[in-house]
């Protein structure tokens, strides 16, 4: 089956870290640029970072810059998402996706229209 598979998810305390990864299956992300995104309970689904092919160029929501950090690791066909000094705010279903407008883009988008193979998901809850 072609899809993402997130990971990484869990309770931690505010303040704290967690480590998000997304791995594809049967899926080219290579040439494809790739977001992060999240959804809280009876809430819009909201994106929080995306990151070019290259990796070059990443660009986040302003909730979480300065806090969260994308990168992806061509080898491994993985993409990440290093949450630090998390909030309770935080707390979501996070979802990693494929950018399919273009392979090679360099333009990043927030708009989730854009995105495709959205995978399962993975919950974040953060404790006060």
């Amino acid at each position: 089956q072609v899809t993402l598979v997130e990971s990484g998810g869990g309770l931690v305390q505010a303040g704290g870290s967690l480590r998000l990864s997304c791995a594809a299956s049967k899926l080219t992300i290579a040439n494809y640029a790739m977001g992060w995104f999240r959804q809280a309970p009876g809430k819009e689904r909201e994106w929080v970072a995306a990151i070019t092919w290259s990796g070059d160029t990443t660009a986040y929501a302003d909730s979480v810059r300065g806090r969260f950090t994308i990168s992806r690791d061509k080898m491994t066909n993985t993409v990440y998402l290093q949450m630090n000094s998390l909030k309770p705010e935080d707390t979501a279903v996070y979802y990693c996706a494929r950018d399919d407008r273009k392979q090679f883009t360099t333009l990043l988008t927030p708009s989730s229209g854009a995105y495709n193979y959205w995978g399962q998901g993975t919950q974040v809850t953060v404790s006060s």
